[in-house]
């Protein structure tokens, strides 16, 4: 199998080769294989070297032989370290798998590596100092966004059709927007995180995956929904397979559609007109479309993130061992000192602001079936824009750097609204998401909009200048 021929197939189009008998197993994965190789040469988005064996998988899961990477936010798969992006772990390995990666492993995923991520995942740019920067396939001097930065990175370069990711402020769709991929972050308890993860991100913390199409999205979502044993958060169960609202009808829907931050960030004219582009298809399409956003206490919202920052944090300080904060990056280490310091009094005040926050995006999807919104503020930005490891910054100052990038995406990891950036946009030879957000649960209707505006608007041909697929 030539890597033009690889990369021009989707995760469910590699797995129907593989049924058919076009392509064995092994040869798809011998050329993930050169591709990873290629690919991660431009653009470091491996944590670690390709696994020297695939972890063990299915042989008969719905994507069973299809290429796949995990990302080092934490303990995933058994055996396999992790960093978390950080000099100061220095690759503690996992004793077990999450119940998402014993998912990912029935449904028959090949996965082949591990991939970079910020430190602590708190950027929306991948670029610790541990791995240095994960760039952009579409431009080598920007970053691929974050926290799940090498996992778009590498399937935007057609290095493998799908990857892990996981979501805290918005860090499937940050990425997904930059990279010019399909983004969704799914509603809360749709997917588990286990009995102690999604407490631990108090309940701000999502995980799925990205891709390039909205079928693989859908498909991969049917293989490993549900519920776990202890999980506190569970959302509906779906009506019919995801699968099956791929090309669905939605019929005529209340479409919101604001270009205007809750928290006041200014907002890039190019990234504005590719959300009202959106709002324009869906209304030519039948849709009642009107300019509007839900009420947002920005204050609550602040109070949230800072307290989903502290969660992370804590989980280093009740580690056996704590890491060295000599070893961490200057945010990490003002994270560590907030988590030394809040109080009981902090956290209540945190839940208090949470439920506001959720009640009034909750009142708001009484009145719309979808609002749209751009995904980011601004393009992809060049190495170095968010400043990390800047001393200067404070947690506030920190968390205001990440405002002004990509307001629009946390408010719905604080109140558990689906929603999916797609690359809907394209300025100045770059990808601009549109993210989409449905009501809680009705991640159906995402699906059914996002394929109408893959056909209406579709990116299929749309490549970066990195790609495995480019013939020399």
């Amino acid at each position: 199998m030539e890597l033009h021929e690889y990369a021009r197939y989707d995760a469910v189009g590699i797995r129907d080769l593989i049924r058919s008998g076009e392509v064995t197993a092994g040869e798809v994965e011998a050329t993930a294989r050169r591709a990873l190789a290629q690919a991660d040469a431009q653009v470091n988005g491996l944590a670690l070297p390709v696994f020297s064996q695939a972890l063990g998988h299915a042989g008969d899961g719905p994507f069973a032989g299809v290429p796949f990477l995990i990302k080092d936010h934490g303990p995933v798969a058994e055996g396999v370290p992790f960093t978390l992006g950080s000099r100061a772990l220095p690759g503690v390995v996992a004793g077990r798998d999450t119940e998402l990666m014993a998912r990912f492993r029935a449904a028959g995923l090949v996965t082949l590596g591990l991939t970079t991520v910020p430190e602590l995942c708190l950027s929306f740019a991948t670029e610790s100092l541990r791995y240095g920067p994960t760039r952009n396939p579409w431009d080598l001097d920007r970053g691929a966004g974050g926290s799940s930065g090498g996992a778009a990175a590498l399937v935007a370069a057609g290095a493998v059709p799908v990857a892990h990711a996981s979501d805290g402020a918005g860090s499937i769709r940050v990425p997904a927007s930059c990279c010019g991929l399909v983004g969704l972050k799914p509603s809360r308890g749709r997917i588990t995180c286990g009995p102690d993860a999604g407490e631990a991100m108090l309940g701000m913390s999502y995980e799925f995956a990205l891709t390039r199409t909205v079928r693989d999205a859908a498909h991969l979502l049917d293989a490993v929904q549900g519920p776990g044993v202890g999980d506190k958060y569970t959302a509906p169960p779906p009506r019919r397979p995801y699968a099956d609202e791929v090309g669905a009808d939605p019929g005529r829907l209340r479409v919101a559609v604001t270009t205007k931050a809750w928290s006041g960030t200014e907002v890039d004219g190019r990234v504005a007109e590719a959300a009202l582009r959106v709002g324009h298809a869906l209304e030519r399409a039948g849709h009642d479309v009107i300019e509007a956003g839900p009420a947002v206490d920005q204050e609550a919202v602040r109070r949230s993130l800072v307290a989903e920052s502290v969660a992370i944090a804590s989980t280093l300080l009740m580690a056996p061992r704590r890491p060295d904060p000599a070893r961490m990056e200057a945010v990490s280490r003002q994270a560590l000192r907030a988590a030394r310091e809040y109080t009981g009094l902090d956290l209540l005040a945190a839940f208090d602001a949470q439920n506001r926050v959720t009640r009034s995006a909750g009142a708001f999807f009484t009145e719309h079936d979808l609002l749209v919104t751009p995904t980011l503020a601004r393009l992809p930005a060049p190495h170095g824009t968010l400043r990390y490891d800047d001393p200067e910054h404070t947690l506030t100052s920190w968390l205001d750097s990440l405002d002004g990038y990509g307001p629009f995406t946390v408010l719905f990891n604080i109140t558990g609204q689906p929603a999916i950036s797609l690359p809907l946009g394209h300025a100045d030879g770059l990808p601009v998401g549109v993210q989409i957000v449905a009501p809680h649960g009705r991640e159906d209707l995402l699906f059914r909009i996002a394929a109408h505006l893959e056909l209406a608007m579709p990116w299929k041909d749309r490549t970066p200048p990195v790609f495995v697929g480019n013939r020399s």
